[in-house]
């Protein structure tokens, strides 16, 4: 009689064990990631990588993401539609810029691909969006031409095997355009 209970007992936790498991991952599905992007936040577009590997950021193929993109509950398709269709500012293509300045990697290394592949991408994302910009793309003469020429090193091609090649060019441009950003704070604030 005791073997008996104690195996209910055994049987009885695992149950309240697996359901409360089931529970968490649930709730773990309908949770957002830091790596997700969040309403407001424009996330990198596949075909960025596209846009500085291949020619002009005209180019690549047209993305819905750009900042003030509709989400959940922002309106009607009317204003997804609108938001969709507006250019990404220069300052949220230069904060995503900024968020790779204090990482680097070996070449080889496990996370290098993805990063020197995030630094191409939102070097794609800011040539979009300065050329995109009310100023022209005369008043981000520079910054352009340090992209156009990567462009031209890295000669379409966006693999890992030639970004960790081209490595130092492209956290150069990275770092050049930071540089030229810093001294004017009018086109990020």
């Amino acid at each position: 009689m005791f073997i008996r209970t104690r195996a209910r007992a055994r049987a009885a936790t695992v149950a309240v064990t697996a359901v409360l498991l089931g529970a968490f991952l649930t709730g773990c599905a309908w949770t957002r990631t830091s790596q997700e992007p969040r309403d407001g936040i424009a996330a990198a577009s596949p075909s960025a990588s596209a846009a500085v590997a291949g020619g002009t950021a005209d180019d690549a193929e047209p993305s819905n993401d750009a900042v003030g993109g509709a989400g959940p509950g922002t309106g009607s398709a009317d204003a997804a539609g609108a938001a969709g269709n507006r250019p990404e500012a220069v300052r949220d293509a230069f904060a995503g810029l900024q968020a790779t300045l204090n990482d680097t990697c070996v070449p080889g290394s496990s996370g290098c691909a993805y990063f020197l592949g995030r630094v191409n991408d939102e070097l794609a994302r800011l040539d979009k969006a300065m050329k995109a910009d009310s100023k022209g793309p005369g008043h981000f003469k520079e910054p352009l031409a340090w992209i156009d020429a990567l462009r031209g090193t890295l000669k379409g091609d966006a693999s890992t095997e030639n970004l960790e090649k081209r490595r130092s060019e492209l956290l150069g441009t990275r770092d050049r355009i930071n540089t030229w950003m810093q001294g004017h704070p009018e086109d990020y604030r």
